[in-house]
């Protein structure tokens, strides 16, 4: 018997807790990215929001973090995030 799939609200927010995660890691020093455990396109997509500060611009580049969250394990970077708040 196969699985039910999740409902489309069950996966938006899953998508939005997985852009929040992204959103987090603005808010890292450069050192502190540099320890977590992402893929070069996921840093450097980090990077590039940072310098941007049109409103829009910013929102639309936080949805491709969020996209590309979508891709990668988010427990590591869970638990990395963890480990620097303390």
């Amino acid at each position: 018997m196969t699985e039910p799939k999740p409902s489309k609200s069950a996966r938006k927010r899953e998508y939005i807790a997985l852009q929040k995660l992204g959103e987090e890691l603005l808010t890292l020093k450069d050192t502190e990215l540099g320890t977590l455990p992402i893929d070069e396109e996921l840093r450097d997509a980090v990077l590039e929001a940072r310098q941007i500060k049109a409103h829009g611009a910013l929102r639309r580049q936080k949805q491709y973090i969020g996209k590309l969250m979508r891709h990668v394990d988010p427990e590591p970077i869970r638990a990395a995030l963890e480990r620097l708040r303390r």
